[in-house]
């Protein structure tokens, strides 16, 4: 996906709003620094609706909260901007690979589908105010680890030993864990991982 070209399309689109700008954020930083850039152009009066991924929120998580209406969905997302249900920019391809690309949409029922699949989300995602933030410790390389560990199900010895780690030293580190993330249970700590972007959800 041409960078320059990504940016003025959007630029044209953003800046000729009337009504509304609806996006939806992946983890794809190009991506993202485009429409985050733009939306600061969107003239007054217009409303902006930004739908993000965990991943999304991990890349940027302060400019996301400085936007007025953030909510935050655990599925996988199609980076995607509506301007007044009459347009669309839509990221087809994976950032970095042979297949990024990227479609300017402007057939009526094309478009018209598209936002309704976005409203759907919308109403499925998560207040940004009420997805908390987690915490430096949860968001490290030995957290992720061991929650690769609780996921896949291993016991503690085992889980202990593939990390090299003592025993007592691993059940430490799961409940402090479990603690952070206000869990009762492993089960409930891996869901919870989950909905925070700490852990990709398995298929």
């Amino acid at each position: 996906m041409d960078a320059e070209v990504t940016a003025e399309t959007l630029e044209r689109l953003v800046r000729g709003a009337r009504r509304s700008v609806n996006v939806a954020l992946t983890g794809s930083v190009g991506f993202m620094e485009a429409v985050l850039r733009r939306l600061v152009q969107v003239p007054s009066g217009v409303t902006v609706r930004v739908l993000c991924n965990p991943a999304a929120l991990e890349v940027a998580p302060a400019r996301l909260r400085s936007l007025p209406a953030v909510r935050v969905l655990r599925h996988e997302l199609c980076g995607i901007v509506v301007v007044d249900g009459t347009a669309a920019f839509l990221r087809l391809g994976t950032e970095g690979s042979a297949d990024d690309r990227a479609a300017v949409v402007t057939d009526r029922a094309a478009v018209s589908t598209l936002q309704l699949l976005y409203a759907g989300a919308w109403s499925r995602g998560r207040r940004l105010v009420d997805h908390p933030e987690p915490s430096p410790r949860l968001r490290s390389e030995l957290t992720r680890r061991i929650l690769e560990q609780l996921r896949s199900g291993r016991t503690d010895a085992t889980a202990a030993c593939a990390l090299q780690v003592s025993l007592r030293t691993y059940r430490r580190h799961v409940a402090e864990i479990m603690r952070e993330l206000d869990a009762s249970s492993r089960f409930q700590a891996g869901v919870r991982a989950v909905e925070l972007g700490l852990l990709h959800e398995t298929r």
